[in-house]
């Protein structure tokens, strides 16, 4: 297997210098916007005129942390910005990186600052061990950098803090699940699955504007819903497709009333499964608006920055 090529991450921060220096050179303000780490702290430095030596740790589930230190130097670069070359790396046994380094930029542009990183480092294990970082961790390590830098972002140009942004996040994932969960499950089991037992033929022959290709309407709307569940994951961040989803709650809704009253007077019925599908849309629309996102990052490093 080839070698994985470096991590690159680049944003555009419309703020000030000193603050985007201030939030990621800060340890307790950095370990906040940063999803890469659970803590951060700055080690005694007895002489000024050395690097910068630092302790992080990250949390990976089940209460267990993996640790490490690293070292870094700034630099003000006057009119060009600032730069901060940093080296880490990791005794710890479960850490599949041993150690590695890279550097972050920061210069000023006409409307902010161009915000990048660019680091690599060796993995522990072999060569499992570069495969499972090749395959798996690099990408993840990866998204959660420009996924992290666009949080920080928000934090500078909107004033949102890093914990809203997560709230925000986990409220729009679970919203955006959900959904995607119901339109599936609808979309195969009641209507492919036991098409009969669920009642659903029986709704359509009672419209009595489809004679004989019940069926056919049954696969129809089948077919809808998947594509519709299967949507809801696909495209994330499209804010248009939950509005188009309550679109189509409502008018479902109305049809079912005017095609079969008595489905309303059931224990689980059109009205409160719409009603519940319609709340979860709309909370999707309203949590998902200015959440970080790593497309919003350059991932790839242009040549002129090589």
């Amino acid at each position: 297997m080839s070698r994985a090529p470096p991590i690159y991450v680049e944003i555009r921060i419309h703020g000030p210098l000193d603050e985007l220096w201030r939030l990621t050179q800060t340890p307790d303000l950095h370990q906040r916007w940063d999803l890469r780490f659970t803590n951060i702290d700055f080690l005694p430095r007895p002489d000024p005129a050395q690097p910068q030596r630092f302790r992080y740790a990250t949390r990976v589930g089940f209460g267990r942390r993996i640790e490490g230190e690293g070292e870094s130097v700034g630099e003000n670069l006057g009119p060009a910005g600032r730069s901060s070359a940093l080296k880490f790396w990791s005794n710890d046994p479960k850490s599949l990186i041993r150690e590695g380094s890279g550097y972050w930029k920061y210069m000023p542009t006409d409307d902010g600052i161009r915000f990048l990183t660019r680091y690599d480092y060796r993995t522990r294990f072999g060569a499992p061990g570069a495969m499972v970082d090749r395959l798996v961790f690099r990408p993840m390590l990866g998204w959660a950098t420009a996924w992290s830098f666009d949080r920080l972002r928000l934090w500078i140009e909107r004033g949102i803090d890093p914990v809203t942004s997560m709230r925000r996040c986990a409220a729009h994932a679970i919203t955006r699940l959900a959904l995607a969960f119901i339109w599936l499950y609808q979309g195969l089991v009641p209507k492919l699955i036991f098409p009969e037992a669920s009642g659903e033929l029986e709704t359509i022959r009672r419209v009595g504007l489809f004679e004989g290709r019940e069926p056919l309407v049954l696969h129809f709307a089948a077919a809808v819903e998947i594509i519709m569940g299967l949507a809801t994951v696909m495209f994330w961040r499209v804010r248009g497709l939950l509005t188009l989803q309550i679109v189509l709650l409502v008018l479902l809704g109305i049809a079912a009333a005017a095609g079969s009253p008595r489905l309303f007077t059931g224990q689980f019925n059109p009205a409160t499964l719409t009603l519940a599908m319609v709340a979860l849309a709309l909370i999707g629309l309203i949590e998902g608006r200015e959440i970080p996102s790593a497309a919003n990052c350059l991932r790839r490093e242009a040549r002129s920055t090589a």
